[in-house]
């Protein structure tokens, strides 16, 4: 999967979780998933999901007043960003962002597009976009989710 654009669709959050949680079967140690959308497209449920396909039981909820959870009892360890109040780049740093992207476990970073420049300095084949929209037109449960 993931080799290339593909777009998927949800109608309901069990759906998009159930996305998250076949892709999360899927990673491998030193990818890095860059998650985007707007508020409420469904990001963290989708980390959920992705959570329970590397196999961690912990209950899962956006991070975005420490910034960094780590979960460890997976497959692999998962390195969960919500990068939404960051200040800049920098704040990433100081974290430890060079040791976790890459690293031995996975990396996926709710609000990836506030530290493109640092998305950017990593291999290309290593990241994964998934980027998560609305279309109230086909009803508010819907979802869009483009992977490339």
């Amino acid at each position: 999967m993931m080799a290339g654009k593909e777009t998927r669709e949800s109608f309901s959050d069990r759906q998009t979780w159930e996305i998250g949680f076949q892709i999360g079967q899927e990673a491998r140690a030193g990818q890095v998933y860059a998650l985007t959308g707007d508020l409420g497209t469904g990001k963290t449920v989708f980390t959920q999901g992705f959570a329970a396909g590397l196999g961690i039981k912990d209950v899962v909820n956006s991070p975005t007043f420490t910034i960094l959870q780590v979960y460890e009892e997976g497959r692999l360890p998962l390195y969960h960003f919500d990068v939404y109040r960051i200040g800049d780049s920098e704040e990433m740093l100081e974290i430890g962002w060079d040791e976790y992207a890459c690293g031995e476990g996975v990396c996926l970073v709710e609000w990836a597009d506030l530290i493109e420049d640092l998305i950017g300095e990593i291999p290309s084949e290593k990241v994964f976009r998934v980027e998560i929209r609305k279309d109230l037109s086909k009803g508010t449960g819907y979802r869009r989710i483009d992977l490339d």
